[in-house]
């Protein structure tokens, strides 16, 4: 498939952003500790690796560690830094796949699947339903599945000019600019839009609002889940805290949030 969100992240500026990143997000190290102690006994798989951000910290750990990226320039990339990282890391254990197609993987191949950095949210909304479908399929039942994804409680919580200024001059301009080239850029969504509807895709300020973003509420990501996973949990991406409960006026605010599964 070659769609415009895959040629931003074959892009060499945009593999060279991720090829440099290396630090755990909060909720992903609360996650990893998690499942630290049963780690050595499973099979792994980690789709959308980037530059393998997640593989210095999963693969040592894992009994089987498997990476996969879209991007043939991601998995390039990957190799040639992970070769010198984890050198008993195999170049086959990363392969150029699409989420969205894993006939590669028998059915429950896996203990443990992560899809971390809100990569599940650069895909269409019935492609999404194909990750989940495949995540479920590939995956061990009662194994794990975790992921991120982008907050449209959080999107609609930044889009106000209450929010853009601060104490700061140059931060409250450089906010009235990136609140204004998003009205710009997707001149459809309007307020009523990001107060009501479950799930939004939007031109967002990610790598220069390049990407088509998937926006979606955590109540209506629940309900996406429910066919595939049980005992979702979900945690704050940026404290890592698990918010077990919310109401419908008081959803989390994050920009994005992890999802903690285990597979039906």
């Amino acid at each position: 498939m070659n769609e415009p969100n895959q040629n931003t992240y074959a892009s060499a500026g945009i593999v060279g952003y991720y090829t440099q990143l290396k630090q755990l997000q909060p909720a992903e190290k609360v996650i990893l500790e998690r499942l630290k102690p049963q780690l050595s006994s499973m099979r792994m798989l980690d789709i959308g690796i980037g530059g393998g951000r997640t593989t210095t910290h999963f693969a040592p750990l894992a009994k089987e560690y498997v990476g996969i990226d879209y991007s043939a320039e991601m998995i390039a990339a990957c190799r040639e830094r992970l070769s010198k990282a984890i050198p008993s890391l195999s170049p086959e254990a990363l392969e150029v796949m699409d989420a969205r197609s894993m006939e590669q993987f028998p059915d429950h191949s896996f203990d443990f699947i992560l899809f971390s950095f809100n990569g599940i949210d650069y895909v269409s909304e019935g492609d999404r339903l194909k990750i989940f479908e495949e995540v479920k399929r590939v995956g061990k039942p009662g194994g794990y599945f975790a992921f991120s994804s982008h907050n449209l409680q959080g999107l609609q919580a930044s889009l106000t000019l209450k929010k853009s200024f601060s104490l700061n001059p140059l931060r409250t301009y450089t906010n009235l600019v990136m609140l204004g080239l998003f009205k710009l850029l997707n001149p459809t969504v309007n307020a009523h839009q990001l107060a009501t509807a479950d799930h939004l895709i939007v031109r967002d300020e990610s790598h220069n609002f390049r990407l088509q973003t998937y926006y979606i509420r955590p109540k209506a990501q629940l309900k996406q889940l429910e066919p595939f996973f049980k005992n979702i949990e979900v945690y704050s991406w940026s404290s890592g805290l698990n918010l077990r409960q919310w109401s419908d006026s008081s959803q989390p605010s994050d920009m994005w949030l992890y999802y903690l599964c285990a597979i039906r």
